[in-house]
């Protein structure tokens, strides 16, 4: 295992009795930026982490934010939470004043979002209220209207947990619940009965999306992890091309954190965490002529990592060597190879 070596950070300020969690963090043109459990969004210069915050914005969604970026060139951040409403930032202005554009779009907590700049598309996940848990969709080009232009309210029966847009194809919309199943959806398809062209059943999804333009990942909550292929011809049945069962088991940790595909299509990290070890570790997902496969001889390790605290999130910068990472000891780390 080759290990990274923590170089700089910043710790958010909390009592005993108040202990604040990095929720996400998410670079941006501008930089670093991170939500936390005391409801802010800030904004960090990568390159001196240690220096603080460049900005920092108080949030007022309520426990269990959720943000996704929504264009990175330009710095624009949504977020959402218990309350319902959706907050879209652009970090270049002066956020303080108001955000962008807000949208009241749901009477129930928004569990998870996703965002497509190529047809100007935001897409929210509610929380199961009243036997219903539904996806919302709505056109960000009309801010004047919080009414969605599209509603899924059938598409799963519990809470809707994650959502991914495709890569390629901004009009398909992969979304996962805690009722086990992974839909593929084609949001150009008016007739709800009819808008899924693929499904997966699980398990209570944790963490799913796209890894390639026809292959996803999931993740359950019980950190059961697998690979699908959207060809029906493949695997029949919407089975697994790898079913790697209870990844906890097969790399030696406690609990998977999240899975970052690679920009250059390359496969994925997985980022998996040990806190009776204080480690967390980075495992490269690739893809051979036998299949996909973990490489266990390409293991990252950031020993100390966020001390028996979990880590919520974390991102690489291949070319800059140093990844990122956020914990519920309220710290954001940057590490690096050693001297």
């Amino acid at each position: 295992m080759y290990n990274l070596t923590a170089v700089a950070g910043y710790q958010f300020r909390f009592g005993p009795e108040d202990p604040i969690y990095v929720l996400d963090i998410l670079p941006v043109a501008l930089g670093l930026a991170a939500t936390a459990s005391d409801q802010t969004l800030t904004l960090f210069d990568p390159s001196n982490l240690n220096h603080g915050p460049v900005k920092s914005i108080k949030l007022d969604h309520g426990s269990g934010t959720v943000a996704t970026v929504y264009d990175p060139s330009e710095s624009v951040i949504c977020t959402t939470g218990e309350n319902g409403a959706i907050s879209v930032w652009d970090l270049r202005h002066d956020p303080l004043k108001a955000p962008a554009m807000k949208i009241q779009g749901s009477d129930v907590p928004l569990l998870s979002l996703a965002t497509s700049s190529a047809t100007n598309s935001l897409a929210a996940g509610t929380e199961l209220a009243n036997h219903q848990a539904a996806i919302l969709i709505w056109d960000l080009r009309n801010p004047s209207s919080s009414s969605p232009k599209t509603t899924y309210a059938d598409l799963h029966s519990d809470d809707v947990t994650e959502l991914s847009y495709h890569p390629s194809r901004p009009s398909i919309l992969l979304s996962g619940s805690t009722d086990g199943l992974i839909n593929v959806s084609d949001t150009l398809i008016a007739d709800e009965d009819e808008t899924v062209i693929q499904a997966f059943n699980h398990g209570s999804v944790h963490h799913a999306g796209f890894l390639t333009d026809a292959e996803v990942y999931a993740a359950s909550h019980d950190e059961k992890f697998a690979i699908y292929d959207m060809d029906e011809s493949v695997v029949d049945k919407g089975g697994a091309t790898l079913d790697l069962g209870d990844i906890r088991e097969v790399v030696g940790c406690q609990y998977l954190a999240d899975v970052v595909p690679k920009v250059n299509g390359a496969g994925a990290i997985i980022g998996a965490g040990s806190q009776d070890r204080d480690l967390f570790q980075l495992i490269h997902l690739s893809k051979g002529p036998s299949g996909w496969g973990l490489d266990k001889d390409a293991v990252v390790g950031l020993p100390g990592a966020h001390g028996q605290e979990l880590v919520r999130s974390f991102c690489v910068f291949d070319e800059q060597q140093v990844v990122f990472t956020g914990g519920e000891d309220g710290c954001v780390k940057a590490w690096r190879p050693g001297s």
